[in-house]
């Protein structure tokens, strides 16, 4: 399946290619065009995050060389085109990765706006062919150009952060200006509760290329716990006056309840289906591996996604889940983080023997949020000396990080 291309290429080598010519400069002054207010600058990034993101921009953000207007992308792969099939360097859920980024970074990189309204338009430029708002999944360089592979579809969880990222820069930047970002993110919100959402279960589907199935189609009632972004959907609501996000808001917290209630340890699967009524993991190779339903690499973001709903809007079933998941983990390794190992069953059981950073820096927000400060800080020490990793463990600990300073942008 084309998720398991991509689990495949961010498990690849930490050595990445030296930075091209089309990489941007790294500068720290307020962005050009910021709505920031002095109030706001209060709560900017700590020295050591702002570090990081420096590491991260230099390290990832590339320009997109066959373009004229610059167009920016988040570079996932470290493969190059050599001549023959087309290489894979980038996908939406990199790309949502990389506008939020960004847009946080707003305070601090005179080059933020620039760089955000790039990837703005080379999201605009490899959207689905489903859902005309979504973006495809998957963008490869062939040469002469970057083009769609492996399906000209979406993913949910890089819509919703494109979306989210672009209210952010709403909040930041106004919508006066060349972009609505405003108007911009409700036609992608509205096309997820089209094209992404099971209007029946009112849960998050795995893309717009579940659009239409027939209903028993093994597909209707899956989703992927790392969608789950429970914090994002009265948001959403709000924005576009569609109370129908916080069905799915309600649907994701019974979903996180079930699991957590069955299991006791917190740990949610990469892919949850509904049956009999109720929420339980995944049957193995459902879509990707035999760890589909473990707790293995999509899962490993939701410490972060719940979490942040527990630190930013006190939502008791996140403080539920935070709270089991940070005992279990800090049992599990005896307080150790080098010892978090990545992947475990929802018994708790470790299903791989090494370390990894996208495992890691998420259990900062879980246990912040279940006011565990001694693993907090301990796990946000090993991350931030963790040293060169991929794309994915970067990102996800950048974003991490965001929150953890108490910077995650709240849109009105």
């Amino acid at each position: 399946m084309k998720r398991l291309l991509a689990a495949a290429l961010l498990l690849t080598s930490c050595t990445m290619q030296e930075a091209s010519s089309a990489q941007p400069d790294v500068t720290f002054s307020v962005s050009e065009g910021s709505n920031m207010t002095d109030t706001t600058a209060k709560t900017q990034l700590s020295e050591d995050s702002v570090r990081f993101y420096k590491y991260w921009k230099e390290r990832y953000v590339r320009r997109d060389k066959y373009t004229d207007e610059p167009q920016y992308y988040v570079l996932y792969s470290t493969e190059e085109f050599s001549g023959d099939d087309p290489v894979p360097v980038t996908v939406s859920e990199a790309h949502g990765y990389g506008m939020l980024i960004t847009v946080s970074a707003a305070y601090a990189d005179s080059e933020a706006k620039a760089l955000f309204d790039g990837m703005y338009r080379f999201y605009m430029a490899h959207r689905s062919g489903i859902g005309p708002y979504l973006m495809a999944w998957q963008q490869s360089d062939d040469g002469k150009r970057l083009i769609e592979t492996n399906g000209a579809d979406s993913a949910t969880d890089g819509d919703m952060d494109i979306a989210y990222s672009l209210l952010m820069a709403d909040s930041v930047w106004g919508s006066s200006g060349e972009i609505n970002y405003r108007e911009a993110a409700v036609n992608i919100i509205n096309d997820i509760m089209t094209y992404e959402v099971n209007s029946t279960d009112w849960m998050l589907r795995l893309g717009d290329w579940t659009y239409g199935i027939e209903e028993g189609n093994k597909f209707c009632s899956v989703t992927r716990s790392s969608d789950l972004i429970m914090q994002y959907m009265p948001v959403f609501a709000k924005v576009t006056g569609d109370d129908r996000w916080m069905k799915v808001h309600d649907t994701s917290c019974q979903i996180i309840r079930d699991i957590t209630d069955e299991y006791g340890t917190g740990i949610i699967p990469d892919f949850i289906i509904k049956k009999d009524g109720r929420y339980v993991p995944a049957p193995a190779n459902l879509l990707e591996s035999e760890n589909d339903g473990n707790y293995y690499y999509n899962a490993c973001r939701v410490p972060w996604r719940i979490g942040m709903d527990g630190i930013i809007n006190n939502n008791k079933d996140a403080l539920y889940f935070s709270e089991k998941i940070n005992s279990f983990i800090v049992k599990k390794t005896g307080g150790d983080p080098q010892k978090i190992m990545a992947g475990y069953t929802p018994q708790g059981e470790e299903v791989s023997d090494w370390n990894d950073l996208s495992f890691d820096s998420p259990f900062m927000l879980t246990a912040k949020c279940a006011g565990d400060t001694k693993w907090h800080d301990d796990i946000r020490a090993m991350c931030l000396d963790y040293g060169d990793d991929v794309y994915y463990g970067d990102s996800i600990t950048m974003l991490c990080l965001i929150v953890d300073d108490g910077c995650w942008i709240i849109p009105e």
